[in-house]
């Protein structure tokens, strides 16, 4: 099959790939329909790693995707060739400890598609477990469904906040990840978000495509403080960071009210401290999110239901055999960019 392969740092090729999979009584083989560039598949191919995760050997990327089945397995009950579905890329071993406890997510020996050593899904067909593939309603698309694991980062960071109805919400990045929890905290209750960035052109994608309710606020040209506080006069209820930046989870702090709460979901390159003292005087419940978990069949009725509308997210789209174009552009990723999909 073809294949988009990251092969040393600043080098993409497509190629002739195979994958070596095998098709088990639990699986399901997937013909590839639409993949999404996520900002760690553009890290990979700019810089070749992430942390601890190296690129040592040629790795095909991608994980953000949907498919129709082609095949399935002599067990699997519950899918059937022709059923369009969405995939959770991350695989965890079974038996391990935090699999058992049920935050498989934080399994330290999942495989995940598209991070090092595992081999991602932009390519023509994958065998993936069938616990881990998802029907796709027919109020769902394929794009949409490939934006189900973005979405279910969102999904699952609202979930871990406990919002409850009217809550305040104050979200620092406009984008993939920071549009979809602001999203899916309105959808959860929230009934103001306030969504922060220096990048004026995404935040007039948001006031174009999405609710009144998300209030858009540019620091580097508006006062943030004033936006937060006229909205909740003691402070936001809850602060999501979606920015990984130093600078913001330095000074969050002080738009949270006594006994707030704060969601850390961007990766910082580099330890980034914050107040402590300043947390501990309002008491403020710090939670920490790491990718998501058991967040797929919520995300996909909300998308089904209209709750979700994340249509305006695919700001560009191309065609696999553009996708070296696809990541070059992605790589310079214009503000008026959101999501990036390569159809396959």
């Amino acid at each position: 099959m073809k294949a988009l392969v990251l092969k040393e740092t600043n080098r993409i090729t497509i190629e002739d790939f195979q994958s070596g999979e095998t098709l088990g009584p639990d699986d399901v083989r997937i013909a590839i329909r639409n993949v999404g560039i996520c900002g760690s598949d553009v890290h990979y191919y700019l810089h070749g790693s992430i942390g601890d995760f190296v690129v040592r050997e040629p790795m095909v990327l991608g994980h953000e995707a949907s498919g129709v089945i082609l095949e399935v397995g002599s067990a699997v009950q519950h899918l059937k060739a022709g059923d369009r579905v969405c995939m959770e890329p991350g695989i965890p071993s079974l038996g391990s400890a935090s699999t058992l406890s049920g935050n498989y997510n934080l399994d330290p020996a999942v495989k995940f598609w598209a991070t090092p050593p595992y081999h991602g899904c932009m390519r023509e067909s994958v065998v993936h477990p069938a616990a881990f593939t998802f029907k796709l309603p027919d109020e769902v698309s394929l794009e949409e469904g490939a934006l189900v694991e973005p979405l279910a980062i969102g999904v699952y960071s609202a979930n871990t906040a406990g919002i409850q109805p009217g809550d305040v919400a104050v979200v620092f990045g406009a984008g993939t990840i920071g549009i979809v929890t602001a999203l899916a905290a309105l959808a959860s209750g929230c009934s103001k978000v306030v969504l922060a960035d220096v990048k004026e052109k995404k935040l007039d994608i948001v006031r174009k495509n999405f609710s009144e309710n998300i209030v858009c606020v540019n620091p580097a040209t508006q006062s943030l403080e004033d936006a937060v506080f006229a909205l909740a006069p003691e402070g936001a209820d809850i602060v999501f960071e979606a920015t990984g930046s130093a600078a913001v989870i330095g000074s969050f702090i002080r738009y949270l009210r006594p006994n707030g709460r704060a969601v850390m979901i961007g990766m910082p390159s580099a330890p980034a401290p914050y107040d402590v003292v300043a947390a501990q005087v309002k008491e403020i419940k710090m939670m920490h999110i790491f990718r998501y978990r058991n967040m797929y069949p919520r995300t996909i009725k909300l998308i089904a239901s209209g709750t979700l509308q994340v249509k305006p997210l695919i700001t560009h789209q191309f065609a696999f055999q553009d996708a070296l174009k696809a990541f070059d552009f992605a790589a310079g990723m214009p503000d008026d960019a959101i999501k990036i999909m390569v159809k396959m």
